[in-house]
């Protein structure tokens, strides 16, 4: 955990290995509006989520109410509105979530999904096949490939 700067308020922003991931969605959509914004408060990631999805203005509050609960955005009063923050940056959430998603993957029989994810990569980019096995030597400790 860090801590930074926000309003002149320090926030402690947290890592990746101390998340509780949003529940759905709507809940990451909410949050990475937060993470957008900065600063918002309901009204403003109301207008940023709810309305395009049809949703009341309610059901952002009780989002933004249950990301508090988890600890993923700080919020604090100013005057007569509640003001919420990113507790965790963008990018650890969806490298948390992307983690959570390939254990789910991989829990069973792993070749046939590690295949597959091959197949995918290579279909969106064949180029990124190579990039990956770069990336597998760099964790295996050889820097420079195979």
């Amino acid at each position: 955990m860090r801590l930074i700067q926000r309003s002149g308020a320090e926030v402690e922003i947290m890592s990746g290995d101390e998340l509780r991931l949003p529940g759905g969605e709507l809940e990451y959509a909410v949050l990475f509006s937060v993470c957008e914004l900065s600063e918002a408060s309901v009204r403003q990631v109301h207008r940023k989520v709810g309305k395009a999805r049809g949703l009341a203005y309610t059901t952002i509050a009780k989002v933004l109410e249950r990301l508090h609960a988890k600890e993923l955005i700080g919020r604090e009063r100013k005057g007569i509105s509640l003001i919420y923050c990113a507790r965790v940056d963008r990018k650890v959430v969806e490298l948390a979530r992307a983690r959570a998603s390939l254990s789910k993957l991989f829990a069973s029989d792993i070749r046939p999904a590690m295949a597959t994810l091959v197949e995918a990569i290579e279909s969106l980019d064949s180029s990124l096949i190579d990039e990956l096995e770069r990336a597998v030597a760099v964790h295996r400790g050889k820097p420079n490939g195979p």
